[in-house]
């Protein structure tokens, strides 16, 4: 299993672009950030720093979207950081959340997000596309680099088809081995019925850790996500309903008690839209806890076949979860086949 971390680009972006040269001193493998150009940083440019300021680490959004971005500019953009990183870009992308939604837009109709991405995959590593009804090349993409991967994100039936058949792996926002389990089966059982290898497609997961022996401030400290993920679980509720037939009432169930969401507070520790969470959903979706307790999470993580854990360093203490990963808990899966 390999590691990455996700960064907001919060200004100033000199300590977005410490915690990412930290975490490559640490050993991760990943650096990512998010997309939402009006609630923070415009991240290409700081993406484009980044491929400057470091040597090993790989990059990209967690995640993207071919919405807020024309899928022609999203293609030229990773082909461009390709170029000034030295082939050291990945791209996560979805159909768009924080990025579209404060902006008073939705995010993409799948079908739409399907063609798009479909553009977007050959189009970013150099292939002739159609697009528009126009035949459509980046003929100055450096042959010898290797291909940029897409990963795509995504919780329901319909998005988790557009990343069995197009996407290179699944980005799942949630540490519960039950739900990663049931994504993936749904991811590959597209990536089969398209022709393509199931076993190929990556398992990425992406959460927040908090190391401490202190669970209750934990759990305080990553409130927030479950909130955060509860954003795209009322879209699928609007879809398809609670009674588990088409998404897992693991997923759904534990929104029923949410009350409001406030964009103005994305991502941030203490938002008050994350009281409805309770103890044990910041448990299962979330990776904290001391040393031992987060060894454990990851290995029933890797055994449920996660390729890559991603640390959203959006709690208190970044410096110190980088290092306690760096230092113990990197070194002992690093060392174990996925």
């Amino acid at each position: 299993m390999s590691f990455g971390v996700t960064v907001l680009p919060d200004p100033p972006y000199t300590r977005w672009l410490e915690l990412i040269r930290l975490a490559e001193s640490h050993g991760f493998e990943y650096a990512w950030t998010y997309d939402s150009h009006v609630l923070w940083q415009e991240s290409i440019p700081t993406l484009a720093v980044a491929a400057r300021e470091t040597s090993k680490i790989k990059l990209g959004h967690f995640v993207t979207n071919p919405a807020t971005r024309d899928p022609t500019v999203l293609a030229s953009s990773y082909a461009t950081l390709h170029d000034i990183s030295n082939g050291r870009m990945a791209m996560g992308v979805g159909r768009g959340d924080s990025a579209v939604r404060y902006i008073g837009r939705q995010p993409m109709r799948v079908a739409d997000f399907e063609s798009a991405l479909r553009m977007v995959k050959g189009f970013m590593n150099g292939r002739e596309v159609q697009w528009n009804d126009r035949d459509l090349q980046l003929k100055w993409v450096r042959p010898e680099l290797p291909e940029i991967p897409m990963w795509v994100a995504g919780y329901g039936p319909k998005a988790l088809g557009v990343a069995g058949r197009v996407g290179d792996g699944v980005i799942i926002q949630l540490a519960d081995p039950e739900i990663i389990s049931w994504i993936m089966d749904t991811a590959r059982r597209a990536a089969a019925e398209e022709g393509r290898d199931p076993l190929q497609l990556k398992c990425i997961v992406g959460a927040p850790s908090h190391v401490t022996d202190d669970l209750a401030d934990a759990r305080d400290q990553v409130r927030w996500f479950p909130a955060m993920v509860s954003n795209h679980v009322m879209d699928l509720i609007e879809r398809y309903g609670t009674d588990g037939s088409s998404v897992p009432k693991a997923l759904t169930d534990y929104v029923q008690a949410r009350k409001f969401y406030d964009y103005n507070d994305h991502s941030r520790v203490g938002a008050a839209h994350g009281e409805f969470v309770p103890d044990e959903i910041c448990d299962r979706f979330c990776v904290i806890g001391n040393r031992d307790q987060i060894a454990a999470k990851l290995r029933e993580l890797e055994a449920v076949g996660v390729d890559q854990f991603n640390i959203y360093l959006m709690t208190h203490a970044q410096e110190e979860t980088l290092a306690a990963y760096g230092d113990g808990i990197i070194p002992e899966f690093g060392a174990v086949p996925a």
